[in-house]
């Protein structure tokens, strides 16, 4: 049986919705995985009380004496070497929980915690789209726009665990709000930013009595998402396929600032790009050969994330692994 002839890691996503345990061995093959609504009106005590119920099930099947490490994901701010959380805007009242001396305490085993693009960043430099590489930049693009930066054949968490927050760059002077500031690359590039730039170009459009087939009110202007744009872009909608020229040129531009200074082999992106990378791809091609260094652009592949909806499954099994193994 191979819980009696390996070890095994086991991994803790924290979402605002959700959470999840996973179990798997250092081949990054997960044995079993329990989800659970997170509910934050519980508290965080509860909350953790309840993922310690589902390893306590676990093992039961997996001998406890072979759990070499717990890994945790969550969203920041967080401290990583404290082991500390400290107030994520989706995790309400979760204020400085010591959480990585919570579960080495229950269980005897190290653990260790990163935020949740750094997660994910692992995870696919570790068995995704950035294996093989030594310089990878993982970028979300989802909700919002975060990334994970793979230096030198480690992870590079920064100072105090602000490295790589990439969203938060200017630019332009005004646009789309993201990371409270407008104009800013999360403002461009993220579901939410999307959204509003929709909201913004389909208002335009119809001031001007120009028809827009995916939006014909006013009205349903206040509840575009980006969803609803990349399907009507997918189907060839001239307003839907100009806001993702927008998106996806700024996308360009804040490739070629993280190509030009940090040189990567590889950058992969998730999500919304993922899903749609034939839209963006020759708006951030033309971007790029005008912005970037060539000789850096020469080394750098652009990639869509390859672990899709499962990469949350994976991030936090892959931090046990990372810390434990690197």
């Amino acid at each position: 049986m191979e819980s009696n002839a390996s070890q095994f890691y086991i991994g803790l996503d924290i979402g605002g919705t959700k959470c999840s345990v996973v179990i798997g061995n250092e081949n990054f093959t997960i044995l079993r995985k329990i989800f659970f609504e997170t509910r934050t009106e519980r508290g965080w005590e509860k909350i953790i009380a309840e993922f310690k119920t589902h390893i306590d099930s676990l093992l039961l099947e997996f001998p406890q004496n072979r759990l070499k490490r717990i890994g945790i994901s969550c969203g920041g701010p967080l401290d990583s070497v404290k082991g500390e959380i400290y107030s994520p805007p989706n995790l309400p009242g979760w204020d400085n929980v010591p959480i990585v001396k919570i579960f080495e305490e229950a269980y005897g085993v190290p653990a260790a915690i990163q935020n949740d693009a750094n997660a994910c960043a692992l995870a696919e430099w570790l068995m995704g789209a950035g294996k093989g590489t030594r310089n990878m930049i993982f970028l979300t693009f989802g909700t919002g726009m975060g990334s994970g930066l793979i230096l030198n054949g480690n992870l590079y968490a920064g100072t105090n665990d602000l490295g790589g927050e990439v969203g938060h760059m200017r630019l332009a002077d005004s646009g789309p709000i993201g990371f409270g500031k407008a104009g800013s690359f999360e403002g461009f590039c993220s579901g939410g930013g999307i959204a509003q730039l929709a909201k913004a170009v389909v208002l335009e459009s119809l001031a001007k009595n120009i028809p827009v087939g995916f939006c014909p009110t006013v009205a349903l202007a206040e509840n575009i998402d980006a969803k609803a744009v990349a399907i009507a872009a997918q189907q060839g909608d001239e307003t839907a396929l100009e806001i993702i020229r927008i998106s996806g040129e700024y996308l360009g531009r804040g490739l070629a600032i993280l190509v030009d200074v940090l040189n990567p082999q590889c950058i992969v992106i998730g999500s919304i790009y993922s899903r749609n990378e034939n839209l963006f791809r020759p708006h951030i091609d033309r971007i790029l050969e005008q912005e970037a260094i060539p000789l850096s652009m020469k080394v750098c592949r652009i990639v869509p994330a390859t672990l899709g909806d499962t990469i949350g499954d994976y991030a936090a099994l892959c931090v046990a692994i990372y810390e434990n193994k690197f």
